[in-house]
């Protein structure tokens, strides 16, 4: 159950936050990227403005039915708490988990797209080389190549056009790995978000559990919000041991201001802080493949929970009001996230997927198969809402969520 967060005022969509919101931005972070959405939304949006990724056309064989589409995206900090883990125990493999995030984070947006063939990755690590020797360098490089081997094993056309390895210590004290995802592909097999409208049936994915192409249990955590969890549950001994891992601008009661070390038990769960933290980001490309191969024109979107959280569907569709009303119970390392830090409910839903990072939308006739596709991976699904008609004057996309006699609201 979630708590009401000891967050002060806390409102959505236009409205100006405080409380918890104020932790984000004295940590120089922003869930919203309200800047970043207020330049780039006037940009040209490509050939299916509506879709989770651009589409350009095919500038690569010059194909008219063909197009192409890229995008760039990384492991953020997470890469600090492999920094600190391989620190704290000398283990560099942990650093194959970080290589992973950075893939998963551009491969599943372009699952979103119905993109998983004819795609190229190209990772670019900046580093402090003082600080990340070679033997973490290596961890990461073979990490990226046993993901791509992994993701080949399992029917998706993925390859490595190499990268770059930076030596960049004035920019950072540890590590930056990030990477860039083109793939090419026909325009008549592009997975349109536009089509998203009323009366259609949302069914989440888990991002917690174990699927069975992973080798351990996930916590479900991803690749987003790390910033925020990272200090709200790690001691004041990161503080004194690691400066080298965050801002020295930032005031020091928002730096590593929570009750444990890594390795302490994660209440909850059988996994500790450090491994629920470091849980490598799921990637549902063989879960979303198989449901487009069967459901063809009925998989009417796709939308990874990332940033934004269980509001980036808002972005999706027109004159929709997304109802959520059924969600999973939150994985454990969320609900200490919430415990240790006060955030209010509406900023969780905001910034973490709070328990389901995938989410599909169908006609509700064909959830049920949804649901079995998904399971068959050992993954759990559920449905979790739907869409009906927008509330809102002027017909703009909106977000309930009610769980818990609660009702959140967004836009």
């Amino acid at each position: 159950m979630l708590s009401d967060g000891q967050g002060g005022k806390q409102v959505v969509g236009d409205r100006i936050m405080e409380g918890s919101q104020n932790r984000y931005n004295q940590r120089g972070v922003s869930s919203s990227k309200e800047e970043v959405h207020r330049v780039v939304d006037r940009m040209d949006r490509g050939l299916f403005p509506g879709a989770f990724c651009k589409i350009t056309p095919d500038a690569l064989t010059g194909r008219d039915d063909f197009c192409n589409v890229i995008h760039s995206d990384g492991a953020g900090t997470k890469s600090i708490l492999g920094y600190l883990w391989y620190r704290e125990t000398g283990d560099a493999s942990v650093f194959k988990g970080i290589a992973q995030d950075s893939l998963v984070m551009n491969l599943d947006d372009l699952a979103c797209v119905g993109s998983w063939e004819r795609v190229m990755i190209s990772s670019t690590v900046n580093r402090n080389a003082r600080n990340f020797p070679a033997d973490a360098l290596a961890a990461l490089i073979e990490g990226t190549e046993e993901f791509l081997q992994s993701l080949r094993d399992l029917g998706i056309s993925v390859l490595s056009g190499g990268g770059e390895t930076a030596d960049v210590g004035d920019l950072t004290g540890t590590v930056a790995v990030d990477s860039c995802a083109v793939a090419v592909m026909e325009r008549d097999r592009v997975i349109d978000n536009s089509r998203v409208c009323p009366g259609l049936a949302i069914v989440g994915l888990s991002s917690s559990g174990q699927a069975s192409y992973e080798k351990i249990e996930n916590s479900g955590i991803g690749s987003n919000g790390l910033t925020s969890a990272r200090h709200e549950l790690l001691s004041k001994h990161y503080f004194k041991q690691y400066p080298e891992t965050y801002d020295s601008k930032t005031p020091e009661e928002y730096i590593y201001c929570g009750p444990y070390r890594m390795a302490d038990p994660l209440p909850g769960s059988s996994l500790s802080v450090g491994q629920a933290l470091l849980s490598p980001t799921r990637t549902y490309l063989p879960v979303a493949k198989a449901m487009a191969e069967e459901l063809g024109d009925q998989l009417k979107g796709l939308v990874h929970c990332s940033g934004g959280g269980q509001t980036k569907c808002m972005r999706f569709g027109t004159g929709v009001h997304h109802i959520k009303d059924n969600l999973f119970v939150p994985p454990p390392l969320f609900a200490e996230i919430q415990k240790a830090s006060g955030t209010t409910n509406e900023e969780m839903h905001q910034v973490y997927n709070m328990g389901h990072r995938l989410e599909a939308y169908c006609p509700p006739e064909h959830t049920d198969r949804v649901i079995e596709i998904s399971k068959s991976f050992g993954i759990d699904a559920q449905v979790v809402g739907q869409t009906e008609a927008s509330l809102r004057p002027d017909q703009a996309n909106h977000v309930t969520i009610r769980r818990d006699g609660v009702e959140l609201t967004y836009g």
